[in-house]
């Protein structure tokens, strides 16, 4: 890190920061991502800020004679992940079973490192960085979408006396990939029907989406008064 830096040194590393943090909150805001172009942006900038800052304070390091006080310049990086920490925590949401969020508090960790990296001048290790960022983000993203993933969904049939009874049911499900996790019934005799309720789980690409043809198929079956379908949330 250079003691002394030039209007050009400090416009480099500012525009390098800034491309980084454009390109990398581009590919989070197409898919719909809380941290867009602004927030990465934002975020690598106050990173390449505190570097040059460090930078700056970097000549009035030590401590004069007869002084207690000794000026630590790189407390400035430390303090900022530090505070990028409860940022990132805060962008981690809980839903129900599933926890989302954690990619998108890891990326702004990511980009303030980066940050750091241009405003000390270690243009070649941000460059470096952001390549191989923008890889995983893009490249395994794609790579995530196909690979199978864990679903699960609720399935409410209600059935008549003339429909088939709950085994037949659980078969179609199980021969159409479904792992039944629990099964519940209850039964109306007044009206005659029965109400089944099934907690399932099973495996499909993070693209795929909609009602499998299974389910459809079996809302077809004869003696179904009702189906309701409910995957629960990623």
């Amino acid at each position: 890190m250079e003691i002394t830096l030039s209007p050009a040194d400090i416009a480099v590393r500012l525009l390098c920061t800034l491309a980084m943090g454009g390109a990398i909150g581009l590919n989070r805001g197409e898919h719909g991502r809380p941290a867009g172009l602004r927030t990465t942006m934002l975020v690598a900038l106050a990173g390449c800020l505190t570097m040059l800052e460090v930078n700056l304070l970097l000549s009035t390091g030590g401590k004069g004679p007869g002084s207690f006080v000794t000026v630590d310049p790189m407390r400035l990086p430390l303090g900022l992940l530090t505070g990028m920490g409860f940022i990132g925590g805060g962008a981690i949401v809980r839903r129900e079973r599933m926890i989302v969020g954690v990619t998108t508090a890891a990326t702004l960790w990511y980009v303030t490192v980066l940050g750091l990296c241009f405003g000390a001048g270690q243009l070649l290790l941000g460059l470096t960085g952001s390549i191989l960022g923008l890889l995983i983000l893009m490249a395994l993203g794609r790579l995530e979408d196909r690979m199978p993933q864990e679903r699960q969904a609720t399935l409410m049939i209600v059935i008549t006396r003339s429909a088939p009874d709950a085994e037949w049911m659980r078969a179609r499900l199980v021969a159409g990939g479904f792992r039944i996790n629990s099964l519940a019934a209850e039964f109306e005799q007044l009206s005659g029907t029965e109400k089944l309720n099934f907690e399932l789980s099973w495996r499909a690409k993070a693209a795929a989406e909609g009602i499998p043809t299974s389910i459809r198929e079996l809302a077809a079956a004869p003696g179904i008064a009702l189906l309701s379908w409910t995957p629960l949330p990623r």
